[in-house]
C-alpha cells in the first residue's frame, strides 16, 4: 500500500497541486475534463477520512496579472458536478493572502477549496521560495498530484515541499501510477520493448530516442520525422517535412542503433498527398520515392502492416507521437492502426503506456484509452522523464 492510501487525512487540510489547466471553450465551460477526472480518486480519498482538499493549479499564460479569461472560478461548477452534491466546492479569490486564509478558516471536513489560479503571481513560476511558503501555510499536508507540472521547478511543485517534513508530504494517487508506470517502462521493462515515436519534428524527440537506444529493442518511427531519417540516407522525399538541419544527428541516430543492435522501424510507404489540405488529392507511395510536389501526411498500408507485426511481438510498449496528420480523416489510418495494434497485444498481456498530448488524444478519439495498460496525463513530463532527467516536482517529494 502507498503512503498516501496508508496516510489517515481526518481532521487534515491537505494542500492538493493539480493540474487543472483544461480547455474551455468561449463560455467557459470545460470541453475535455480528462486531467480533472484524474485528480478524482485523490480528491475523494481525502474527503473520505474526514480531511478538507485545498486545491492549487497553474491556468494558461496569463502575462499581466490575474484578468477574467484565466480564473479558475470557470471550473468550479464542473469540478462540483465530478466530486458530487454530497460535498461543496468553495472559491478563494487569491491563492495567498487574506482571501485564501479566510476561506481555509471556514472549511468543514468533507470540504473542496479551489484557490485562485498560481500564475497570477509571477513568483509562482521563478520558483520563489517567499510565495512556496506562504501556499504552505494553508495546509497541514502536501499533496503533489500534478504530474503534468512535474518537470517545472515552480514554487507550487517543488519548492512548496521544503516547507513538510517528510511525513507530511506524498504523491497523489494519479501521480504514483504515473511515476509507477514511467518507471515500469524504463527500469523494469520486459523485452522485446518497443517504443512507437511519431510527431513532426527529431529535434523533439533527439533525447528520447537516445535513451531509448539503452533500453528498448525496437523503435518504430512515424509522423512527419520519419522523413527526415529517409532524407539522412539520401532518399526523395519530395515536399514532405524535413528538418535539413537534423539531417546529420539523424544519420548518427541509426548508426548508433545498428551498433547497439536496436532495430530502428521506418515506414516503408506512405500515403501522400499534393497539398497539406483535408481535401488534398492522396495516393499510396513508397516513402524513399515520393514525387516532387507531394508530401507524406500518414504511414501507408505495408507500414502499418509491418508496424502491426512488430506490436504484436512485444511485451513492454511505449507509445509517444501520432503517425500522421490524424486530425484530419484521409490521414489518420496510420494513427488508428497503431492504437488498434496497442489495445489488441495489451488485452494478451503486454505492458502499454501511451504518453504526449497527441498520442492520448488519438487513444480518446479511437475509443482505446480503456484498452491499453496506462494514459499518461503529461506530456512534457513525461518526456523528459523518458529523455532521463531528474523532475523537480517528483525530487522534492523524494528528498
Amino acid at each position: 500500500m502507498s503512503i498516501f492510501e496508508q496516510y489517515n487525512f481526518k481532521g487534515k487540510k491537505a494542500l492538493l497541486r493539480v493540474d487543472f489547466n483544461l480547455p474551455l471553450n468561449e463560455s467557459f465551460q470545460v470541453t475535455d475534463d480528462t486531467r480533472m477526472r484524474a485528480a478524482i480518486p485523490t480528491i475523494q480519498k481525502i474527503i473520505n477520512d474526514g480531511g478538507t482538499v485545498i486545491l492549487m493549479s497553474h491556468f494558461g499564460r496569463p502575462k499581466e496579472g490575474p484578468t477574467n479569461k484565466y480564473s479558475l472560478f470557470h471550473l468550479v461548477p464542473h469540478l462540483q458536478k465530478l466530486v458530487g452534491d454530497q460535498n461543496e466546492v468553495f472559491f478563494a479569490s487569491d491563492c495567498i493572502g487574506e482571501p485564501a486564509e479566510k476561506a481555509v478558516n471556514l472549511l468543514e471536513a468533507g470540504d473542496v477549496l479551489l484557490l485562485e489560479n498560481l500564475r497570477f503571481h509571477k513568483e509562482e513560476e521563478k520558483g520563489d521560495a517567499g510565495f512556496a511558503e506562504k501556499l504552505s501555510k494553508l495546509g497541514d499536508v502536501y499533496v503533489n498530484d500534478a504530474f503534468g507540472t512535474a518537470h517545472r521547478a515552480h514554487a507550487s511543485t517543488a519548492i512548496i515541499a521544503d516547507y513538510f517534513s517528510k511525513e507530511e508530504k506524498m504523491f497523489g494517487l494519479l501521480m504514483e501510477g504515473e511515476v509507477k508506470s514511467a518507471e515500469k517502462v524504463m527500469l523494469q521493462s520486459e523485452k522485446p520493448f518497443t517504443a512507437i515515436i511519431g510527431g513532426a519534428k527529431v529535434s523533439d524527440k533527439i533525447l528520447i530516442i537516445e535513451n531509448l537506444l539503452e533500453r528498448a529493442t525496437d523503435i518504430i518511427i512515424g509522423g512527419g520525422m520519419a522523413y527526415t531519417f529517409w532524407k539522412a540516407q539520401g532518399k526523395e522525399i519530395g515536399n514532405s517535412l524535413c528538418e535539413e538541419d537534423r539531417l546529420p544527428l539523424a544519420a548518427e541516430l541509426l548508426k548508433k542503433a545498428a551498433a547497439k543492435g536496436v532495430n530502428i522501424h521506418l515506414p516503408v510507404d506512405s500515403t501522400i498527398a499534393d497539398k497539406f489540405a483535408a481535401d488534398a488529392n492522396t495516393k499510396n507511395c513508397e516513402s524513399h520515392a515520393i514525387p516532387s510536389g507531394w508530401m507524406g501526411l500518414d504511414i501507408g498500408a505495408q507500414a502499418r502492416a509491418d508496424f502491426r507485426e512488430v506490436i504484436l511481438s512485444s511485451k513492454t510498449i511505449l507509445w509517444n507521437g501520432p503517425m500522421g496528420v490524424f486530425e484530419m480523416e484521409k490521414f489518420q489510418a496510420g494513427t488508428k492502426a497503431i492504437a488498434e495494434a496497442v489495445a489488441e497485444v495489451t488485452q494478451k498481456g503486454a505492458f502499454s503506456l501511451v504518453g504526449g498530448g497527441d498520442s492520448v488524444a488519438a487513444v480518446n478519439q479511437f475509443g482505446f484509452n480503456n484498452k491499453v495498460s496506462y494514459v499518461s496525463t503529461g506530456g512534457g513530463a513525461m518526456l523528459e522523464f523518458f529523455e532521463g532527467k531528474v523532475l523537480p516536482g517528483i525530487a522534492a517529494i523524494n528528498k
